[in-house]
């Protein structure tokens, strides 16, 4: 559990020195940023079971560092953890967990592997829906499940194999949303992704 609240902190702490707050008002999408505060606790509430007790749950979290980037998402992930345990009936150190490992890794990781798509691959919308919107995501939920695989103690009758495969399977299924979300905002909502700009991605003309 220390390292796990490590993390929170340190990762809240940073974003708040960030003060993404700054965003708010003119452009900024706050119907869109106050549905995903509604919406994804119920989603970190729906929960996987695999042998031994462990749980496994989708994220959200690539999606909102690609809507309103890295801070803000890692702000608004700490009510959706809280609000998400709440009504899974998990204690607050499960909560914590979830939040350290399934959130604020998740968003780290995708902030992470996005710039470097953004640095190394070209800038085109299909390589931004593709690279940015699944495969980020994805790595990013295997390597963040990984992370906590090896960093945490195994519960009682549980593989390590086991738990790597159930975060595979957990990632692609994330990934899939997040793509699709992703083009779907693309094509008709830009203004929704902090991360697009037309400007970069877009030919001229």
């Amino acid at each position: 559990m220390g390292l796990e609240l490590v993390l929170v902190i340190l990762a809240v702490a940073v974003a708040l020195a960030l003060r993404p707050w700054r965003l708010f008002g003119g452009t900024f999408p706050l119907h869109a940023w106050l549905g995903c505060l509604v919406l994804m606790p119920w989603l970190w509430a729906s929960q996987r079971g695999l042998p031994g007790g462990v749980a496994l749950q989708l994220s959200g979290a690539s999606l909102l560092v690609l809507m309103f980037g890295w801070p803000l998402a890692v702000l608004s992930l700490v009510p959706i953890a809280l609000a998400g345990g709440w009504f899974a009936g998990l204690a607050w150190p499960q909560a914590l967990g979830q939040l350290a490992w399934n959130g604020i890794a998740v968003a780290t990781l995708s902030l992470a592997l996005g710039l470097a798509t953004r640095r190394w691959l070209p800038h085109h919308p299909f390589v931004f829906i593709l690279g940015r919107g699944f495969i980020v995501t994805a790595l990013a939920m295997m390597a963040a499940g990984a992370l906590a695989s090896f960093a945490l103690p195994l519960p009682p009758g549980t593989e390590l194999g086991t738990l790597l495969v159930g975060h595979w399977l957990m990632a692609w299924g994330e990934a899939f949303a997040t793509g699709m979300l992703t083009a779907i905002f693309v094509a008709f909502r830009p203004q929704w992704l902090a991360s697009w700009s037309d400007a970069r991605y877009l030919p001229p003309g």
